[in-house]
């Protein structure tokens, strides 16, 4: 079934700006329907002369008459001449025709779609008559300001052209709502819109006060005050805002209400956001925290490096130096694992991205100056916790590091290739160089060490023990050495 956009492109006849119309309209029609206690549905003409149905909206104050999506649908063909004359009315146009969906009597209100002095199509009201009776104050002061709102759609007044939304949390019908004059007096105010303002510490009565006036009472010395709560307050234009007072926060939003003089009044949507806004509090403190513990962590990992190299200068000890410059590359290995981990929210990290700096640094490592070794990439590793990301990035490190040192001694040129699969939570990776061959690379089935032994110690303690896994020392096709993980990560 076609969507929205796809029925607007069978109109060629539209252009850019009757698209954008359009789509803003379908965006805030929520509050007619919901003000109105109606079903909406948006009908345009096709070439044939039928009318199709290109959306629709349901309230969420009332239960709705549509149980099916109708996008796509084509409309009744004994609706086809009063919605060819609705097409031609510059004004709201009503149904002779009474229909019954769901066992409810409905009668179709029409509203022209009108926008730079062409008619783009329809908003079907569809009334239910059944909320049209036995109302109380609440339902007839919606239903009145619900109309308002539609007939302004005939005039191009509605969508408003120059709305101004920056809120994250906008304020619905059912929220709260409140009518106010042409002056900014309240004519009416529904039971939750009256609890917002108790929220921020009004005791009055609203009906017949200015609302400005109510709301900058509520307003203490040290309380934020945004620069479009007057006018929103005023309903004098059509933008949203919110108000802080009393250690509780409300978000209004301002819907001029307009005829063809001009502005008449307005409604103002407001909703209680006090504990959202907690909340977010709480989540900022708790993502700061974090924050200045990735930062902690960063600069002790960076403080022990120095310190290493500083001690690898001051010994004069050929082999110490060595052992303490390869404590010092381990260390660095752990902080570009966790430099990527502390670029997300969650304990997980891309490890494709941090294993292709870290292996290429390795290998600028372990090289001598006048050796120039490649590195190559197949496959995906994933998403990886850092339960298996930092083991797994020393496993590497060491093998990419003994391939270096034993695999191309006495060489300038070289190429390795890391080739990865990966199914669930199994990992194959295979480390493959065109280097001297297996014999200089490997002894007694572990890397060949060349000090200590720890490097060896890494490879087989964590393959074997924190992976349950298997390394195998294979020669290469066309010479050099073959190295296969074969890995169950255990947080994934």
């Amino acid at each position: 079934m076609a969507d929205f956009s796809q029925i607007l492109a069978t109109r060629p006849d539209f252009d850019d700006s009757d698209r954008e119309w359009l789509h803003h309209l379908v965006a805030d029609w929520q509050v007619i329907a919901d003000l109105s206690f109606a079903d909406l549905l948006l009908v345009l003409q096709k070439g044939d002369g039928s009318f199709v149905i290109a959306e629709q909206c349901r309230p969420s104050t009332v239960m709705s008459l549509r149980v099916d999506d109708l996008v796509g649908s084509t409309m009744d063909p004994e609706f086809t001449g009063e919605l060819t004359e609705a097409m031609r009315s510059e004004s709201i146009y009503h149904s002779s025709i009474l229909r019954t969906i769901g066992g409810s009597t409905v009668c179709n209100v029409y509203a022209p779609i009108r926008h730079d002095g062409k008619t783009l199509g329809l908003v079907v009201r569809e009334t239910n008559l059944a909320t049209r009776e036995s109302n109380g104050r609440y339902e007839s002061e919606s239903i009145s300001a619900g109309k308002r709102l539609f007939t302004m759609i005939p005039r191009g007044q509605f969508p408003y052209k120059d709305a101004v939304l920056n809120q994250r949390h906008n304020a619905r019908v059912a929220d709260g709502f409140i009518i106010l004059t042409v002056d900014g007096d309240v004519q009416y105010a529904s039971p939750n819109g009256i609890s917002c303002f108790r929220r921020l510490g009004m005791l009055d009565t609203m009906e017949g006060g200015n609302l400005g006036e109510i709301g900058t009472g509520l307003i203490h010395e040290n309380d934020p005050v945004s620069e479009s709560l007057p006018i929103v307050l005023l309903g004098k234009a059509a933008m949203d805002t919110e108000m802080d007072a009393n250690r509780s926060a409300v978000s209004m939003r301002s819907l001029p209400l307009m005829d063809d003089q001009g502005r008449t009044g307005a409604i103002v949507l407001c909703r209680d956001v006090t504990e959202l806004r907690r909340r977010e509090v709480e989540l900022q403190t708790k993502d700061a925290t974090i924050s200045e513990i990735h930062h902690r962590v960063k600069n002790n990992l960076q403080a022990v490096s120095a310190l290493l190299r500083l001690q690898a200068r001051k010994t004069k000890s050929d082999e110490v130096k060595k052992e303490l410059k390869e404590a010092q590359r381990r260390v660095q290995t752990i902080a570009m694992v966790h430099e990527g981990l502390s670029q997300s929210a969650d304990e997980v990290v891309d490890f494709d991205k941090v294993i292709a700096n870290l292996l290429r640094m390795s290998v600028d490592l372990a090289s001598m100056s006048e050796q120039h070794i490649s590195i190559d990439f197949v496959g995906k590793f994933g998403m990886m916790p850092a339960q298996d990301a930092t083991p797994l990035s020393l496993v590497l490190t060491e093998l990419i590091t003994n391939a270096v040192e034993h695999g191309y001694e006495g060489r300038t040129e070289g190429h390795i290739v890391v080739s990865v699969g990966r199914e669930g939570n199994h990992l194959s990776i295979c480390v493959e160089d065109d280097g001297n061959g297996i014999d200089h690379e490997e002894q007694n089935g572990m890397a060949r060490t060349s000090g200590s032994g720890l490097g060896t110690q890494i490879i087989n303690t964590f393959v074997t023990n924190d992976f349950g896994g298997t390394v195998t020392w294979e020669p290469a096709r066309e010479g050099g050495t073959r190295v296969v993980l074969d890995i169950k990560l255990r947080a994934a």
